[in-house]
């Protein structure tokens, strides 16, 4: 038994409520550090419920309880499925009277979702995690009141990364306690290859819509990486529009891109496990990057711009390569080096796996359980508070009125 399983064995049992901004069933970080929170807290004795948005709410697992039906809304670079209204504030009462919790954790508590909600609906031990690395502007500024009567309920803060705690210190105040994102290691570590290619492969993996994930900039290199590497191809993975895509490289190389689609967590892994490469094109809005990770974790040297964030999953570039975001001509460069390159891809497969082990799920669980037992005392639970939901709904009406008068200006 490591040192950090064996500390949390030694903890009183808790009852803990998980509180997820964004649809259970749309695939995204901050859902898989969720899923993997509350497994790992069911693993090691503690009761645990998530309260999520959720499309359909089949596909929701034991432990997890439906918030609501999402709906997309523009948020922090992206599109959204969140939820909110009359409707998600009655099924966050239910969920706190029926949960008896001893601490709430509620996930992105500036995102408007259920998150925000809980915290106007709950009283007690409430812990909050930002996830986001968000610029400043106008329209965050004219939340400001909302998330204010929000955020002086959370008794502890914890921030995945510098730049989340960032976002933070300079749209709220205050702090909060660094603990990263978690991966769990053996998932990727210990699955066999989902499929064995006659050359060499490098993969995406993301929305391929969403421009901030990058992958025109990996089209863009790529007939340059076609032209240096005989037999190579691009396996992309995740809802992608093959038109779409096949239109940005020239037609001679349309048949060296392959399209998986949106795989289970089990066949992502066994995809990662099967290529050469893992390429991360992404050009911002990245907070810390859990798929880099990921793929560390499957012995998958990694590509990545030289986003701050992945710098530093990435340790400086001991534990993966990077090329100047947004620069296609250097991640052609950096990526044909590379898939060309043996030793490298092996060095780089053995220091990704070690340093994917400092984030493993076993020591981060323990991290946060001690924020929990910090915080949460025998005898307290997590109940309704009546004036936080008046107060909650004051505030979104004049968030609402100051964010009319200044939405044209919104940056």
């Amino acid at each position: 038994m490591s040192e950090s399983v064996a500390r949390q064995s030694q903890q009183r049992q808790l009852s803990v409520g998980l509180v997820c901004p964004y649809a259970w069933d749309s695939p995204g970080g901050v859902q898989a550090h969720i899923r993997d929170l509350a497994q790992n807290l069911l693993l090691h004795g503690h009761r645990v419920s998530v309260l999520t948005p959720v499309q359909d709410p089949e596909l929701l697992p034991d432990y997890a309880v439906d918030g609501g039906r999402p709906r997309s809304v523009a948020y922090n670079g992206s599109v959204a499925r969140l939820t909110l209204g009359v409707r998600a504030t009655g099924r966050v009462r239910k969920w706190i009277r029926e949960g008896e919790f001893d601490v709430v954790h509620v996930h992105e508590p500036m995102a408007p979702s259920l998150s925000l909600l809980t915290c106007w609906v709950a009283r007690g031990p409430i812990v909050a995690t930002w996830h986001s690395s968000i610029v400043r502007s106008r329209a965050l500024n004219a939340g400001y009141y909302v998330a204010q009567t929000a955020m002086e309920k959370v008794v502890a803060r914890i921030a995945v990364s510098e730049y989340a705690r960032r976002t933070l210190v300079d749209h709220l105040g205050g702090d909060a306690v660094l603990i990263p994102n978690g991966v769990q290691v053996s998932a990727f570590a210990d699955v066999e290859p989902l499929r064995r290619w006659p050359g060499p492969r490098v993969m995406f993996l993301g929305r391929a819509g969403e421009p901030r994930k990058g992958l025109a900039v990996l089209l863009a290199a790529w007939p340059a990486v076609c032209a240096a590497i005989e037999s190579i191809g691009l396996v992309i993975v995740g809802h992608a529009d093959a038109t779409e895509v096949l239109d940005q490289v020239p037609v001679e190389l349309h048949e060296t891109i392959e399209f998986l689609g949106p795989l289970s967590d089990y066949d992502k892994a066994r995809a990662l496990r099967s290529v050469d490469v893992y390429v991360a094109p992404n050009t911002g809005g990245e907070s810390f990057g859990i798929v880099l990770l990921e793929a560390m974790a499957a012995g998958t040297p990694v590509v990545a711009s030289d986003l701050a964030a992945f710098r530093r999953v990435l340790d400086e570039g001991r534990a993966g390569a990077t090329f100047a975001n947004g620069d296609s001509a250097d991640l052609a460069r950096v990526l044909t080096t590379l898939v060309s390159d043996d030793d490298e891809r092996a060095r780089l497969s053995v220091a990704g796996y070690q340093r994917a082990l400092v984030f493993d799920w076993s020591r981060v669980t323990a991290e946060i359980l001690a924020v929990y037992d910090s915080v949460s005392h025998p005898g307290d639970s997590v109940g309704v508070d009546l004036r936080g939901q008046i107060v909650g709904r004051l505030a979104q009406r004049h968030s609402g009125d100051r964010h009319g008068q200044s939405e044209s200006e919104s940056s």
